[in-house]
């Protein structure tokens, strides 16, 4: 009966220093999420194609109403064509919540806005990311979000 009780009580410390230890590379993989989309804030705000070493190798940006972005040379040209819109200055992502592992693949969910040269919300909406582990850095693997306003297409 003892044996049993105590073979409980260390399968219980296992499973919550199991669920401690999640937590904690959870919350560094959040912060590290956090800062890489800082710097996106300040890459996109300088028009900077620096921006695409954000994302992996073949990563993906799934806008709305529209095909997908695939790899880093499409990237590229999409990027291009958004810093050339004089009316967009800024973008802000607000992380509402990251999830997963913590190795390999991590989700984030959040809202994102963009801003006129004013300062003005022209556009915001939801978006997912799928991060990705590359060598000792999260990357974006794939980005989709969706925009609060309604298309004129639909």
């Amino acid at each position: 009966m003892e044996k049993k009780i105590i073979w409980k009580a260390g399968l219980i410390l296992l499973l919550l220093s199991s669920q401690l230890s999640y937590g904690q590379s959870m919350g560094a993989v959040k912060k590290e999420i956090i800062k890489t989309n800082s710097l996106y804030f300040e890459l996109f705000k300088k028009k900077d194609l620096a921006i695409v070493s954000l994302y992996t190798d073949n990563g993906w940006l799934l806008p709305p109403n529209a095909p997908a972005v695939k790899g880093k040379a499409a990237l590229i040209k999409d990027f291009t064509s958004a810093y050339t819109d004089a009316s967009i200055q800024s973008v802000k992502f607000t992380t509402i919540q990251v999830y997963g592992d913590g190795s390999g693949y991590t989700t984030e969910e959040g809202i994102w806005q963009v801003f006129n040269t004013q300062g003005v919300i022209i556009d915001q909406g939801n978006y997912i990311k799928l991060w990705k582990k590359t060598g000792k850095a999260w990357r974006i693997y794939r980005d989709i979000f969706s925009s609060d306003h309604k298309s004129a297409t639909m």
